[in-house]
């Protein structure tokens, strides 16, 4: 059984390596039929794994080599974390919220929301001038306006702060979301402080973006699934906030995390 997602607001930029490196760019998980970021769910697993021990660990995530000769399944399961609503920077309206069909979708289906998909190029900020987007203009001869866009923002404390949001083509919102990705540009200094070779770009999923991941119960947990339930949960309510990936002495990687209703 799918339980109710799991969510994830980033407070700071979020970086998972990904399988290759390309030149002097360092790039991040994404996923292989869209090329969309994502955070791989063994990433999320170890960093939940890694708040709870003893008895309780063993229980929800499984045993492992270290602890014991015979490698035990644990009680939960955990998906990948994909992006529902990422933030781009906008000169009409200063920072818009961006997703499209295939996301939308994948999040319905995942949750069991049963209403119909809106048209491409919706949005709640009106239709009476153009939205200014990084490098693309829409007219106004295309916006349809977004009543209930709020179905598709699951609404909690932590989203409060999405209220201008666009829906985009599959095709389009995948390429604005690589262009707005967050970059940093880092060079290596020898012990004279002076550049010692070249220079790299690391990626990172830019803050405020809102992700999910579901999760449920394992065959194992046959006979306490009531109980790895309850205990899951409260481990969710004891770390609100966590952080997941690299560079976390600089600050990235932190999200706010709950649990959506059902």
């Amino acid at each position: 059984m799918i339980n109710p997602s799991i969510y994830f607001y980033l407070i700071s930029p979020l970086h998972t390596g990904g399988t290759t490196q390309e030149g002097n760019l360092l790039g991040i998980a994404r996923e292989s039929h869209t090329n969309l970021p994502y955070i791989p769910s063994s990433t999320i697993r170890g960093r939940l794994r890694a708040n709870v021990s003893g008895e309780m660990r063993s229980q929800l995530f499984g045993t492992d080599l270290n602890e014991t000769q015979q490698l035990v399944q644990g009680d939960v399961w955990i998906g990948d974390a994909s992006i529902l609503w990422l933030p781009v920077p906008s000169l009409s309206h200063g920072v818009v919220w961006i997703s499209c069909p295939l996301l939308l979708q994948r999040w319905m289906r995942v949750n069991g929301v049963q209403v119909a998909t809106p048209p491409e190029y919706s949005t709640n900020l009106g239709n009476n001038k153009p939205i200014y987007l990084k490098d693309a203009i829409l007219k106004v001869d295309c916006l349809h306006t977004w009543d209930d866009w709020k179905t598709f923002v699951p609404q909690a404390n932590e989203t409060k702060s999405i209220t201008r949001v666009l829906l985009l083509p599959d095709q389009h919102c995948a390429t604005l979301i690589q262009m707005s990705l967050w970059r940093q540009v880092k060079v290596k200094l020898d012990e004279h402080k002076t550049v010692d070779g070249g220079f790299r770009y690391e990626e990172a999923i830019p803050p405020d973006t809102l992700m999910y991941l579901p999760w449920g119960m394992t065959s194992q947990a046959n006979g306490r699934g009531d109980r790895s339930y309850a205990d899951f949960c409260n481990l969710l309510n004891a770390n609100s906030i966590l952080q997941i990936g690299g560079q976390e002495s600089l600050g990235r990687g932190f999200v706010q995390q709950w649990l959506g209703s059902k």
